[in-house]
């Protein structure tokens, strides 16, 4: 090789990493994504948890690296997000359920940022995409639960707001309990808060001095109440069991896991596009489960499991689909 085209190779090599250099996608793509988490509650707070877990998992393994902020007011969601997009976040995950005009106006102001938000709305073109904790098809499994343990046929529902993520587990509930027990009366209530167990807890008591043996734990609060008074709780989003396990019989669990690695593939490969990734949530990707019984092995009717068993396989193979009903539930029969 003469000493000419040596000394070519080498400054196309050199040319080619100041272009890579001059180009954060190239430098960046083999280094770890920089993403970060805006949350308006605690991070122990049962929906938000899922997603930090999901978070912290991929940092872990090394893939990203990931910042988070708790307990952001409305008023400050913008500014901190405008503030992760200027530090070069290149992932912004978040639940923007009370903030979505203001959410949406950073995302267009930062098109070359990807956002994946908890949101209620549709994907904005081109980088706002759009997920929700679609575990309706557990929260049914849960309701045959329900319905099969009940002796007085009294249910109670404590949720958040009446948003459709929350309306549309209560309603898959409901429709489980009725299915194992016809007579199945539902009192439902909203705190209109995210997180107050105090509150939660209250609106609980209430239902169980009107009757009502097994309550729908949508909320933390709602399990302490039916465990001071002795009555069986059904869990949501995350197995609370180990801290009530003489109250908790079964948990409709959320897992974010495939909902975030979709995205940051996306992200990784430069395809990331404004789209819907509620379907990463429900059980035939693994973004959803009914919990083990646990402490409540062989304390739930056989019958009542075998039906369970068997709306779990014909959810799986498509036979049984679950209705989406995003409505506000209301209480009665």
């Amino acid at each position: 090789m003469s000493f000419h085209s040596m000394h070519r190779r080498q400054l196309i090599a050199l040319a080619t990493a100041l272009a890579a250099a001059a180009v954060p996608g190239l430098s960046q793509a083999q280094g770890k994504l920089k993403v970060a988490a805006i949350y308006t509650v605690p991070f122990e707070q049962q929906w938000v948890s899922r997603i930090h877990k999901a978070l912290q998992a991929a940092a872990a393994r090394g893939d990203i690296d990931y910042k988070a902020s708790e307990n952001v007011s409305n008023a400050d969601y913008e500014r901190v997000m405008r503030e992760y997009a200027n530090a070069g976040s290149q992932l912004i995950v978040g639940e923007v359920f009370g903030v979505e005009a203001a959410a949406r106006r950073v995302a267009k102001d930062f098109p070359k940022v990807s956002f994946l938000m908890g949101s209620s709305g549709k994907p904005q073109a081109p980088n706002f995409s759009v997920f929700d904790n679609y575990i309706q098809e557990p929260a049914y499994l849960t309701g045959l639960i329900a319905g099969g343990m009940s002796k007085s046929s009294k249910i109670g529902l404590v949720g958040g707001f009446p948003i459709p993520e929350v309306n549309r587990l209560m309603h898959a509930f409901m429709a489980g309990a009725r299915a194992t027990n016809p007579k199945v009366e539902f009192t439902v209530t909203f705190i209109n808060s995210w997180f107050d167990p105090p509150k939660a807890k209250e609106a609980a008591f209430a239902m169980i001095d009107n009757g009502a043996d097994v309550l729908y734990a949508e909320r933390f609060g709602v399990s302490d109440a039916a465990r001071e008074r002795k009555v069986l709780a059904i869990g949501n989003v995350i197995d609370t069991q180990p801290d009530y396990p003489d109250t908790v019989v079964a948990s409709a669990l959320w897992h974010m896991e495939p909902t975030i690695e979709a995205a940051l593939k996306a992200v990784k490969g430069g395809s990331f596009k404004a789209e819907d990734y509620g379907p990463y949530s429900m059980m035939k990707h693994k973004g959803s489960s009914l919990s083990p019984l646990g402490t409540f092995e062989g304390k739930v009717p056989a019958e009542i499991m075998a039906k369970v068993k068997a709306a779990e396989a014909d959810i799986l193979s498509g036979k049984l689909t679950v209705k989406v009903d995003d409505t506000q539930p209301k209480s009665g029969k």
